[in-house]
C-alpha cells in the first residue's frame, strides 16, 4: 500500500555547509582540500571541460542558510538540512569542480557518482562523507554509473567512447570500447536487463548492449538519429529507452536488439528519462512539455500530467521502492514527489542555487540526486 504524506505549506531545506582549504591552488598541487562534511582521500583529477553539461536559464531560489553549531563536527559529519513532517535532507559535497552527473547508491552502503568534469569515479562514504576519485583514463568524461548484478560500478564514458567497470576492490578499471563504426556516441546512461546484459544510449542517435560474459560491445543506429538518453528495465525484463531531440518512447527487442517507437500523447514533449514501477509501467520525464508521462505498456495507455509551476522543466525520474515517483525540476529548483495513489505533487524546494540534478536513484528508504550546479549529492531519507 503507498503510503500519504501531508503536503507541506512550505518547505525549509538549508544548510550551510562549513569549507576550509578547498581553493583551486590547494587541488592542482595534489594536496587534499578540506570539505565540510567530506574529505578528499585521493587528490581529485586536474578538471577537464565538461562535456554534456548543458546551460540552462534556472530561476534562482532564495535561501537562508543554517550554521552549524559546532564547526569542529561540521567538519567530519554530514550535515542535515531542517527535518521535514516527511523527509529528511542531508547534503554532501564533493570535491571542487567534479560536476557530478550521475549518482548510483550500492548494496554495500557505498555511494558512486561521476565525477564528470575530472575524468573520474567518485565514490562517497555516507557514514563519514569521505569521498574518493578513480581516475578512469586519458579524455574521460563519465556521464552515467549504475551498480551491475556483480556489485560493481558501471559507467558510461562518453570521453572514452567506452562501457567502463571499475572493481570494488581493487579499483581497476577496464573499457570495453564501442564499434569503430560509432567513434562519437555521446554515451549517456545504462541499464541491467535480468539476464545480465547491459543496455545502453548515446545521445548521437545510437544505443547498443554489452553482454559482460562475452566482452563484446554491440551498436545500433537509433530511429530518428540523434536524441536516446534515459534508459530503464522493467521487473518483467523489457528494456526501454526515451529519445530527447526524437521525443518517444522505444522498447527494445532482447533477442534482436530491434527497437519499436512508442509515441507520447503530446508531440515534440522532449522524453528525457525514464524508470519503470513495480507493476512495469514506464515513467517518463518530459523536459519540453513540462509533464511527467506513465506508460502502461500491458495496456497500451498513456497518461500525462504538468508539474506545478508556471515554468516546470523536468530532468530526472526514479521510482522509489514505493512507487512514489520523483523528479528533479530545472525550472523550479527543486525536487517534486508525485503520488500516483492520490496524483498530486508535492515540490520540495533545493537549499543550494541552480543544483541542476540531472539524476536520481536509490535504495530503500533513501533517495540520491546529483547537484551537478553545486558539486553536492543530496539525499533524502524518506522514512
Amino acid at each position: 500500500m503507498l503510503r500519504l504524506y501531508r503536503t507541506c505549506a512550505s518547505v525549509l531545506v538549508l544548510v550551510m555547509l562549513a569549507m576550509a582549504g578547498c581553493s583551486p591552488a590547494a587541488e592542482s598541487t595534489g594536496s587534499a582540500p578540506t570539505l565540510a562534511a567530506a574529505e578528499l582521500t585521493q587528490p581529485a583529477v586536474e578538471p577537464t571541460q565538461p562535456v554534456g553539461l548543458e546551460a540552462t536559464d534556472t530561476p534562482a531560489q532564495s535561501a537562508t542558510e543554517v550554521t552549524p553549531q559546532d564547526p569542529a563536527a561540521a567538519e567530519t559529519q554530514p550535515a542535515a538540512e531542517p527535518k521535514q513532517d516527511e523527509f529528511e535532507l542531508i547534503a554532501y559535497p564533493v570535491p571542487a569542480g567534479s560536476h557530478p552527473h550521475d549518482v548510483a547508491p550500492a548494496p554495500d552502503g557505498a555511494v558512486w557518482y561521476t565525477a564528470q568534469a575530472a575524468g573520474a569515479l567518485g565514490r562517497l562514504d555516507p557514514a563519514t562523507g569521505e569521498t574518493k576519485h578513480i581516475p578512469l583514463g586519458q579524455g574521460s568524461s563519465p556521464h552515467g554509473v549504475i551498480v551491475g548484478p556483480d556489485g560493481a560500478p558501471w559507467i558510461t564514458d562518453s570521453g572514452l567512447n567506452a562501457i567502463v567497470r571499475v572493481d570494488p576492490a581493487t579499483e581497476e578499471v577496464q573499457t570495453y570500447p564501442l564499434p569503430d563504426a560509432f567513434p562519437r556516441a555521446n554515451l549517456n546512461t545504462a541499464t541491467f536487463d535480468q539476464k545480465g546484459v547491459l543496455w545502453f544510449t548515446g545521445q548521437s542517435g545510437v544505443y547498443g548492449r554489452l553482454n559482460p560474459a562475452e566482452g563484446e560491445v554491440q551498436a545500433f543506429e537509433a530511429p530518428r538519429g540523434r536524441g536516446p538518453y534515459g534508459i530503464a528495465s522493467t521487473p518483467a525484463g523489457g528494456v526501454y529507452f526515451v529519445s530527447l531531440a526524437g521525443s518517444y518512447l522505444a522498447g527494445l527487442d532482447p533477442e534482436t536488439g530491434e527497437a519499436e517507437v512508442l509515441e507520447p500523447p503530446t508531440p515534440g514533449q522532449g522524453a528525457r528519462r525514464v524508470w519503470s514501477d513495480s507493476q512495469g509501467r514506464l515513467w517518463v520525464s518530459e523536459w519540453s512539455s513540462g509533464q511527467l508521462g506513465r506508460y502502461d505498456p500491458a495496456a497500451n495507455e498513456w497518461q500525462e500530467w504538468r508539474l506545478p509551476g508556471e515554468r516546470p522543466q523536468p530532468y530526472a525520474v526514479y521510482v522509489d521502492d514505493q512507487d512514489v515517483v520523483w523528479i528533479s525540476d530545472f525550472g523550479a529548483n527543486a525536487m517534486v514527489r508525485f503520488d500516483p495513489a492520490q496524483e498530486t505533487f508535492q515540490q520540495i524546494p533545493l537549499p543550494r542555487q541552480s543544483a541542476n540534478i540531472r539524476q536520481i536513484l536509490g535504495r530503500p528508504g533513501e533517495v540520491w540526486g546529483a547537484e551537478s550546479g553545486t558539486d553536492h549529492l543530496l539525499m533524502i531519507r524518506t522514512r
